[in-house]
Order: C-alpha cells, then structure tokens, then sequence
C-alpha cells in the first residue's frame, strides 16, 4: 500500500500504471468478492427453483422462497459494490481532497463489514434450510450446496476488504493527528523550512593567555629605587 499521499492512497496527479492496479491487494481482495457473488447467483438462479405438480415456483432450499431471495438479493447488491468500488479504487489516486478520501473510506469500511455479516446470516440461513430439505429435485444439490459454500468464502473476502479499509483509515487518523512538528517540520515535508549552515560566531571563545603566572612564594612589592 502507498503511503505516499493521504489515507495510503498515492499523490493526486500522479501517472496510472495498470500493472500496479491491478497488483493492489484491494483490487485483487475486491475482485475475488465480484466472483464469488457471481457464483452464488448463478448457483441459485440456475437450479434453486423448480417447478411444482400445481405449477408454482418454489425454492429448493425446503421450499423457502425467502431463502432462494435472500441469496440472490445480497450477491446482486454485492455485484454492482464490487464493481463500483473497484472503479473507486482508480478514482483513489484522482482524489485530491483528504474529506472525498476520507469519506471513500469510511463507506468501504461500512459496507465491506455490514456484507460480511449479511453473507454470515446467508451461510446460516441456507445451510438450516438446506438441512430441513427432504427430497431436492433431482440434479440441484451441487448448486445449491455450492451457494451455500460460497456464501461461506465471501464472509473471508468482504472480511478482507474491511481490514484494508480499516488500515487506510488508521494511516489517514495517524497523520491528521500528529504534532504539527512532526508534519510540517520534518526534514524532507513540503513545509519543512530549508536548513542552511551555522554562521560562524563572531565572538572568539576565551582562551587563557599562553603565558601566565603562578605565585609559588614570596613576592616582594617593593618598587625599585633608582
């Protein structure tokens, strides 16, 4: 993670390099999410409703309708995040403003974690009703034990996005509260004032004389007479 600019992001204006995009722990992290959420629903879309003997659809998770929803629900709003939180990710650089950088990051942060739990509650809620099952239509258990597994995977993945979340937003917290010696004085900082060589001093340091005189007896004060 650069350092150089606010919140870990790199300094605004400065040239894109896609290899290094790309390379990023929170684009990989984030794409990692895109493809699981794409799994799931695929999953359930594909084999998680069929179609009864009176000609409704229901839910091959026990019948549960809401279960089939709640899947399909979560990993669509997970679909559209994840790509608009990678397009974020380029626009990071872009972002002059420390507040629009800050703001990125505190939503990244909360959406990141409330998507863990959501995908948590998933995993629990389709495994119960996977368990309650008594006869899935023939050729829908992989699908749907593959949802639930996913389910599981995204949990780690959305875990991860927060923690690098939570880690730009300590680096921007640290450096909005460090002594303003710190920040502005430091050798090097773009408000450190220039350092220039110590003048010498004017005022010679006291030296005894080379000569000097030690009385070591008697010493007679009378002048001499002439």
């Amino acid at each position: 993670m650069d350092a150089g600019g606010a919140y870990g992001g790199g300094k605004a204006g400065g040239a894109f390099d896609p290899q290094a995009f790309i390379q990023r722990p929170p684009v990989i992290v984030r794409a990692v999410c895109w493809l699981f959420c794409v799994i799931v629903m695929g999953c359930i879309s594909a084999k998680g409703w069929y179609v009864d003997s009176s000609g409704k659809d229901r839910c091959v998770y026990n019948d549960d309708t809401n279960a089939c929803n709640y899947g399909i629900g979560i990993s669509v709003i997970a679909f559209i995040a994840s790509i608009a939180f990678i397009a974020g990710e380029y626009l990071f650089e872009q972002m002059s403003s420390v507040k629009t950088r800050k703001h990125y990051v505190l939503a990244d942060l909360g959406f990141s974690v409330s998507w863990a739990f959501l995908y948590f509650v998933g995993f629990c809620y389709l495994s119960n009703a996977w368990g309650k099952t008594e006869a899935p239509p023939r050729g829908t258990a992989n699908n749907m034990q593959g949802a639930i597994a996913f389910c599981f995977f995204s949990i780690f993945a959305w875990v991860a996005c927060a923690f690098f979340a939570f880690q730009r937003y300590r680096v921007g917290a640290d450096a909005a509260f460090a002594p303003a010696y710190e920040v502005e004085g430091a050798v090097g900082s773009p408000g450190a004032f220039p350092a220039y060589p110590a003048a010498p001093d004017p005022q010679p340091a006291y030296s005894e004389p080379p000569f000097s005189q030690h009385a070591t007896g008697n010493i007679d004060y009378t002048a001499p007479t002439y």
